[in-house]
């Protein structure tokens, strides 16, 4: 089992943010860290995503951080200066892959295929992030590709929420799920970190009980 895959397979949730601040960063991230969340992806999506990273990972030394929306080499080194624990994309390319690689960063890449699978399987890795995951086939797609990739792991992310991410830990090739919908905008706006919390802590606690063994 890859480290990559090993640490995936510890997780429920990977909730994944979008902040605009270092301090919404630290305050939606101690939320889920008191809620038992143990990782979480902040994408580069907004100019303050690095700082973001980087500030809570000293706030909160025993979160895991990972760094999303990885679309260039450029991407993988800038958050590699800031020593994430692990990088995200939602696509696969060699060029990512080598530099991942060269730089010891452990990477989930993104497919949404079986051919991409395959390629991102030449390429040493046995875990992906379904990316996304409810536009390109959700829980029937990951059980057509359980058969003939059975020794594959999924991170399914894209249009899960409350009411359908059962359906997904439910599956044996399914390691956690990403997603955000402990983290409603109106909560994050109003700096509400207990209804987050507390969001969190009730969707794990269902959720858990659903993850296959």
């Amino acid at each position: 089992m890859s480290h990559m895959r090993e640490q995936l397979s510890q997780l429920t949730i990977l909730p994944v943010l979008v902040v605009n601040t270092e301090e919404e960063a630290i305050g939606i991230s101690q939320a889920l860290f008191d809620a038992g969340i143990t990782a979480v992806e902040i994408t580069l999506r907004t100019p303050a995503a690095l700082a973001a990273i980087k500030a809570v990972k000293q706030a909160i030394p025993a979160l895991k951080v990972a760094a999303g929306t990885i679309t260039s080499v450029a991407d993988l080194e800038a958050v590699a200066d800031v020593s994430v624990d692990f990088a995200v994309s939602p696509g696969l390319t060699r060029r990512l892959a080598e530099c991942a690689e060269a730089l010891g960063l452990p990477f989930l890449p993104g497919v949404s295929t079986a051919s991409e699978v395959m390629g991102g399987m030449e390429l040493g890795y046995d875990c992906f992030k379904l990316f996304p995951a409810s536009a390109c086939g959700g829980p029937a797609l990951l059980k057509a590709l359980s058969g003939p990739l059975a020794d594959i792991g999924f991170c399914p992310t894209g249009g899960i929420n409350a009411s359908n991410a059962s359906d997904y830990l439910a599956l044996s090739n399914v390691l956690c799920v990403g997603g955000s919908w402990m983290l409603p905008t109106d909560s994050v706006v109003a700096g509400d970190w207990v209804s987050i919390r507390n969001c969190t802590r009730d969707s794990l606690a269902h959720l858990s009980r659903f993850k296959h063994a």
